[in-house]
């Protein structure tokens, strides 16, 4: 029956090869596959779009144009949807007022059972929300932190309006705010501002309250530059996307307030007490603390509030989270934290038949804690959910109902289903994933001989109990432990003491315009040689000059600045994405235009493109294992391990002097059979002199390092300890030990 599966039919997103399959519900179906298989491509780009798309189109246009925008896959036919919820790895937005309290609705209890049983009695639930003035502290707005405009930032004196002399995004010529202030005739729009008098200065600034004798000949309702950019960006609650975060923290100042020292709410507030304690002192308890504590509530009047609270912070100390504390800013989470605590919001739901969609949820997980993750895909499910899984890891793939590996290979070379059953039938099924489960990589029985060491002193970062450790040099070292155990904490401290390249899986681009052929160098050698074989000038192959679509200006994308809203990209009409006019798309090389090119993937570019140069320094890319990017993708488009990956590639093409390199956890994202790969690469760094330190939970990486220091025992307050400093082989008694010795 349709109604019992997701039935797909010729789906061609991506790479997908025109696959058919029929999807299961109501069950764990984990699906697997080489990096760039394509199966984020059926899960994430067919399935879950196709089914948010369809929600989307059920509201009116008021709600439409407010909610997300979903792509319609490119798919024949889809039957059997459900709405959909997706769990990614993506950092929690947010802005400076959300926490791990405000974003779990832990707050919103813990606030309520003060209005109620506290001592003094302050008032009702709002007298305790940062967000409300009637509990928010006066001097920082419910902030925690003095959060002022660094107003000598928004302006560059030596120029005029015309010429873009307010900085702020949204401000500059033809920007969106800009008319607000050039076309009202009160300011020189061509003279520097260095040369306008201290009036005109304050009324573009701070507006009509401060413009002195041109109040009169500004018009009703004027805001001046920081009025708009405060209300903007200091005065929301509305989540932020990453260029307003960029501009909150270029164009601002913070510390904490003198006044609540980070409380956030006003002195009233902050004196009432629950069992001895304010809700500020509660809100900095680590969460199996203060779950600990609400057992001492016993007041029958506030039993459903108690339980309510007690329900959720149970739920994130079940999900591996509790040596979080609700005063945390989400800003501050890792992508698997934020995974996690996405998922924790979903526990307590009543609805059903719903269909989730998780992105690698261990991603960030010791494997002593992966059994709790498993646990709750098995709750959803038997909650009569559907929940598909894009995962690597074999102790997933061990609790699914049904596993669906695409493939047989990334890029071009797969997009076609090659296994659907049972793990135990994968197991004997002839696939990339069949190999490397039954690949079991040793503990390195030869650790290389450090040169020496580097020594991180006295360390007390966040849970760090006064921790000196010695690292070898010239070896691999390998950073383990449970999730929260201060490994991150001890890695930056390593950083703080000593020069380090910190690879991490932060975007390696903010710009659009920034793909592997830009990234790579490579641009300008294809550029010559489409020049010489048509006998045009070379800059005519440049989106950055005439032979650009003049629409787009050579992006593919126009994109509409919306002020407070997210941006809007459109496709452009014009060139129809290929960035470049008719005119350059006529020329040819071997068959491709210069727009094919951007459609090649490294791989085939390597194989199809003659010119040494330009498969020289694809080569890298190739060799970490991201031989199926675009030559024409954008780079801001790369998931956080790929951009890690774009990383080691460029140090192992620019690497020369030796240095300390460290990694976070770089396996994230790859599949089994990828993980040699990145460990020859990792081996190519040591054997060229450099020392590599690694923050990582992979067992297989784990046995492959010269050198573990392990922390813990446990999370929080119970980490902050090194359990063994040695040979990987020597680890005994620790949940780390333990790991290394089980198979799925």
């Amino acid at each position: 029956m349709s109604n019992q599966r997701i039935r797909i039919r010729r789906a061609r997103t991506h790479n997908l090869q025109d696959l058919d399959v029929d999807v299961p519900r109501s069950q764990v179906v984990v699906f697997v596959g080489v990096s760039g298989s394509g199966k984020s491509s059926l899960v994430f780009d067919t399935i879950a779009a196709e089914a948010g798309y369809q929600l989307h189109e059920t509201f009116p246009p008021y709600i439409r144009n407010r909610l997300p925008k979903w792509t319609r896959p490119e798919v024949r036919a889809i039957e059997g949807l459900s709405p959909v919820v997706v769990i990614d790895q993506r950092r929690l937005g947010g802005n400076a007022r959300s926490t791990v309290g405000t974003i779990t609705d832990t707050w919103t209890y813990l606030r309520l059972l003060f209005s109620r049983v506290s001592t003094p009695h302050v008032g009702e639930s709002s007298h305790f929300s940062f967000n409300d003035p009637a509990g928010m502290c006066p001097t920082c707005s419910g902030i925690g932190e003095v959060v002022a405009s660094a107003v000598d930032r928004f302006i560059d004196p030596d120029r005029s309006l015309r010429e873009g002399a307010v900085l702020l995004p949204g401000f500059a010529v033809n920007g969106y705010w800009y008319t607000n202030f050039a076309d009202i005739g009160v300011f020189d729009v061509d003279k520097p501002l260095r040369h306008w008098g201290r009036t005109e200065r304050d009324a573009l600034l701070y507006g009509i309250g401060s413009a002195g004798s041109l109040a009169n000949r500004l018009p009703k309702g004027y805001q001046g530059v920081v009025e708009r950019f405060e209300r903007i960006y200091l005065r929301t609650s509305d989540d932020m996307n990453d260029r307003k975060k960029e501009a909150l923290a270029k164009f601002t100042r913070s510390k904490v307030c003198t006044d609540c020292c980070g409380d956030r709410l006003n002195e009233a507030s902050r004196a009432a007490t629950v069992l001895d304690h304010t809700i500020g002192e509660m809100a900095r308890m680590e969460v199996d603390e203060l779950a600990e504590l609400m057992t001492g509530v016993t007041d029958a009047a506030v039993a459903p509030v108690v339980a309510a609270l007690t329900e959720r912070l149970q739920a994130m100390i079940t999900i591996g989270l509790g040596y979080l504390h609700l005063g945390r800013a989400t800003t501050t989470l890792s992508g698997g934290e934020s995974q996690r605590i996405k998922t924790v919001k979903h526990l307590g739901s009543s609805l059903t038949e719903m269909l989730y969609v998780f992105d690698e949820p261990t991603v960030g997980l010791h494997p002593h804690d992966i059994s709790s993750m498993t646990e709750l895909l098995k709750q959803l499910r038997d909650k009569g959910n559907s929940v598909l899984v894009v995962e690597h890891d074999p102790a997933v793939m061990a609790i699914a109902d049904q596993i669906i590996e695409v493939g047989p290979l990334a890029g071009a070379h797969g997009g076609t289903l090659v296994y659907q059953g049972s793990f135990r039938g994968l197991r004997t099924a002839g696939t990339a994933t069949t190999a490397a489960l039954s690949q079991r990589r040793p503990i390195k029985d030869d650790p290389r001989t450090p040169r020496g060491h580097i020594t991180v002193a006295d360390a007390t970062r966040n849970n760090l109990k006064n921790v000196t450790v010695d690292i070898p040099t010239g070896v691999t070292t390998v950073l383990t432990g449970v999730a929260g155990s201060g490994k991150s904490s001890l890695a930056s401290e390593l950083v703080t003491q000593h020069d380090a390249v910190v690879i991490d899986q932060k975007p390696v681009s903010t710009n659009r315009r920034s793909t592997p052929i830009t990234y790579t160098g490579i641009a300008t050698p294809i550029r010559k040689v489409f020049a010489r074989h048509n006998q045009v000038p070379a800059s005519l192959f440049s989106a950055n000059s005439e032979g650009a679509c003049p629409e787009c200006k050579g992006l593919g994308i126009v994109s509409t600045d919306l002020a407070f809203m997210e941006d809007q990209e459109t496709v452009c009409e014009t060139c129809q994405g290929r960035r470049f006019t008719p005119e350059v798309l006529q020329y040819r090389v071997d068959g491709l235009s210069f727009a094919d090119i951007d459609d090649l993937t490294v791989t085939d570019a390597i194989d199809r493109l003659s010119d040494h140069t330009v498969t020289k320094a694809l080569r890298h890319l190739d060799e970490v294992g991201l031989g199926y990017l675009r030559l024409g993708q954008p780079l801001t488009s790369l998931s956080g391990g790929e951009c890690q990956r774009v990383k080691i590639a460029k140090e192992l093409r620019d690497s020369t002097d030796p240095a300390l390199y460290i990694l976070d956890e770089p396996t994230t994202g790859l599949h089994l059979r990828d993980i040699d790969t990145l460990l020859s690469h990792l081996d190519g760094l040591v054997d060229h002199g450099h020392t590599v330190v690694l923050i990582e939970h992979n067992l297989d990486v784990i046995r492959r390092a010269d050198w573990i220091i392990d922390l813990g025992p446990g999370p929080g307050k119970h980490g902050g300890q090194i359990l063994y400093q040695g040979p990987v082989a020597g680890i005994t008694s620790t949940a780390t030990a333990e790991a290394l010795h089980e198979t799925v």
